[in-house]
């Protein structure tokens, strides 16, 4: 069975072991989190700073690799290094079933974070380097649908492991395999989508912007996707402005800053729903239960992208935001547990909506199509540091607003403030590259 890719057809056995890596993206500190209330009866000695350690570290650890993998998209086989990734990624699972002490969990956990990193940008690096246009949107909604439902079912998984020996849930870590296996296939992707040096402009490339960027959304031949625009002028979104080292700098840094902004925005969920709905008086399960349903509802937009589009079409984007910003206040005003599913479903789906449209818009802030993967590492990598600086933020406005820590809900309260500003602003800008729904999509 044949795939249209918008330039050309690969296999299905190639599209699954693409998919295949997205499987493993979302999963690092997973396994840790059920065992992090019990850390002082599995090691007596554990000092607060280890646990914070292990906790953080690991992600810390992304952030450089991500951009590294970047940048070795650049000279370096792009299969090679998912190979590698994938091996430094399943080393560190089988080392975790071994592990006898704290340091040893925070090490492995930093290279299972190093591997991690490398393999992030290319996940969604190859469907951009393989698809085109509105195949590439729908590709990435899919690789954005694989990757949650993949940490909602490991989840439970890791939940009913975590009953046994506490070594049990690393097990989940053993996943890479399944993508190191499959990816034999990966080489029926064509070899000028993967090769930099094949991708790269000639000097007498004469293609003007506006061919470039009509092509990249219309699926023209590959030679018209490889074709370097200048480094000015102007394309379907508008003037590109500045451009250095390939990036259009304007788009770049805007981009940077929503996909930071939406980051943050949502995983107020999952890091501040147990106080919330403890202050409540919920149980356990019930937290458990609002955070599976945001996951799932992450999941959904990325298999049913195309029909959303076609639905609220240059709305859709201001949609998303409305959706995010009523499910945050639905958990603030909302005291019954209902209300609360509600609303962590509401911010689920707007925030899988959002996730694949950037990455996709992460592709066309480049004028040289070869650095893909390396705009999607640049874009990424505002992710990992918005789930890092999240604690930060928070503590700095209640420091302002809250310094007793009176309002459990004021995360919630925050956000749902700045949501609104958000809006407003979607609304405004909604003519720009990073709002704009592009035509050829619906």
């Amino acid at each position: 069975m044949k795939i249209n890719t918008g330039k050309g057809q690969i296999s299905l056995l190639t599209l699954i072991a693409i998919w295949s890596i997205s499987l493993t993206v979302n999963l690092p500190g997973l396994a840790i989190t059920p065992m992090l209330g019990n850390l002082d009866k599995i090691f007596p000695h554990t000092s607060e700073l280890e646990i914070q350690l292990l906790t953080v570290l690991p992600n810390l650890c992304i952030i450089p690799f991500v951009l590294l993998s970047g940048r070795l998209s650049l000279s370096k086989s792009k299969i090679s290094i998912v190979v590698v990734a994938l091996a430094i990624y399943l080393a560190g699972g089988i080392l975790y079933l071994f592990a006898r002490s704290m340091v040893q969990l925070i090490i492995i956990s930093c290279i299972l974070g190093m591997g991690c990193g490398l393999l992030i940008p290319l996940a969604a690096g190859l469907l951009a380097d393989t698809f085109v246009g509105k195949y590439r949107m729908q590709q990435l909604g899919i690789k954005s649908g694989i990757s949650n439902i993949a940490l909602v079912v490991a989840t439970f998984v890791v939940g009913w492991l975590n009953r046994g020996n506490w070594h049990l849930p690393f097990l989940v870590y053993l996943i890479p395999a399944i993508p190191l296996v499959l990816s034999v296939f990966l080489r029926g992707i064509p070899k000028a989508d993967l090769d930099p040096a094949s991708a790269s402009p000639s000097p007498s490339a004469k293609a003007s912007a506006t061919v470039a960027a009509k092509a990249t959304v219309a699926g023209e031949p590959a030679k018209a996707i490889h074709a370097a625009p200048p480094a000015s002028g102007s394309d379907c979104y508008g003037k590109i402005g500045r451009v250095k080292d390939d990036f259009i700098i304007s788009r770049t840094w805007s981009l940077i800053a929503v996909y930071f902004f939406v980051c943050y925005s949502v995983v107020i969920v999952s890091y501040y729903s147990p106080f919330l709905m403890q202050s409540y008086g919920m149980s356990d399960s019930a937290v458990g239960t609002v955070t599976a349903i945001f996951f799932l509802a992450v999941f959904l937009p990325g298999f049913i992208l195309p029909y959303i589009i076609r639905l609220f079409k240059q709305a859709t984007l201001i949609v998303s935001t409305i959706v995010m910003g009523v499910g945050i206040l639905m958990m603030v005003l909302g005291k019954d547990f209902g209300l609360m599913c509600t609303g962590s479903a509401l911010v689920g789906f707007g925030y899988g909506v959002f996730q694949p449209l950037i990455y996709d818009k992460a592709t066309q802030i480049i004028t040289r199509p070869a650095k893909a993967t390396l705009a999607l590492a640049f874009v990424l990598a505002a992710n990992y540091i918005s789930i890092s600086a999240t604690p930060f933020i928070v503590d700095f406005f209640r420091s302002i607003f809250d310094p007793h820590h009176l309002v459990n809900s004021f995360p919630f309260i925050l956000n749902s403030i700045l949501l609104a500003v958000f809006t407003v602003i979607v609304l405004i800008f909604r003519k720009s590259f990073v709002f704009r729904i592009d035509t050829s999509y619906y």
